[in-house]
């Protein structure tokens, strides 16, 4: 069981990480240049192909995985529907609008109220399909066989595939090989993980899953996410060092 002290501290972190980020997100707004982070190829290589995309007049295909709108592992699909929300506005010129598949009905609505509201905002009501954000399937491989069949019938040419992918990842990233289609991908999911290492033409491992919508310039509360995060990082790696320090002279 988890103690009172636990809980303090981790309420405690939480509430810290959150005034972080509301002070970088008010820094931000008064800043006149945007924060500079490290090169992350993906994400360039990525709005590369939403250009082309657009160009070509060819469909993008956003990938949330099978993971459930209540399960704690969720967040990387949350992450997609953010990623999804900002690879919409890139594709706001084009006459095919993104299509998304997602393995939950809870996913299923929350992207068709992203592909709605972006299409409000841009005032392009007439591309307005909620068909567009489909339920694949209700499990692993029903999802997998679903999202197949709507890559080949969307002339899809750049896929995103973000969430709790398993085994079945695989099956997908074989399918848009054959289509010739770009995919950068990432999960949760060690094993998911794995397969899009091998398999993708772009593998997100970690935490970079996370960075993508502040990468593809989502919002400030993004880039500002990264920056709090980026001093969670070298706060944690002060007090090892530090604890080292205090074991080795048996001062712990």
């Amino acid at each position: 069981m988890i103690g009172a002290d636990e809980t303090l501290l981790g309420a405690g972190v939480v509430a810290v990480f959150i005034l972080l980020e509301l002070f970088f997100i008010i820094r931000k707004a008064k800043a006149k240049s945007a924060p500079v982070f490290r090169r992350m190829a993906g994400a360039g290589r990525l709005r590369r192909a939403v250009g082309l995309a657009v160009e070509d007049g060819t469909r993008v295909h956003i990938s949330l995985g099978s993971a459930s709108l209540i399960d704690p592992s969720n967040s990387s699909a949350l992450t997609a529907l953010s990623a999804l929300n900002r690879i919409e506005q890139l594709t706001s010129t084009s006459d095919l609008p993104p299509m998304c598949t997602s393995g939950n009905g809870g996913f299923q609505i929350l992207s068709q109220d992203v592909l709605k509201q972006n299409t409000v905002e841009t005032n392009r009501r007439d591309q307005l399909d909620p068909n567009l954000a489909h339920l694949s399937g209700a499990t692993s491989f029903a999802y997998a066989i679903g999202t197949l069949d709507a890559m080949h019938e969307s002339g899809t040419s750049t896929n995103v595939f973000l969430g709790s992918f398993g085994a079945e990842a695989g099956l997908i990233c074989d399918a848009a090989e054959e289509n010739q289609s770009y995919t950068l991908a990432g999960s949760n999911s060690i094993v998911g993980q794995a397969v899009f290492f091998a398999m993708a033409d772009d593998p997100l491992i970690g935490e970079e899953i996370y960075a993508l919508p502040a990468y593809l310039g989502a919002g400030w509360a993004h880039q500002a996410s990264l920056r709090v995060q980026d001093i969670f990082r070298l706060c944690i790696i002060l007090l090892l060092l530090g604890s080292l320090v205090l074991k080795v002279m048996n001062w712990l």
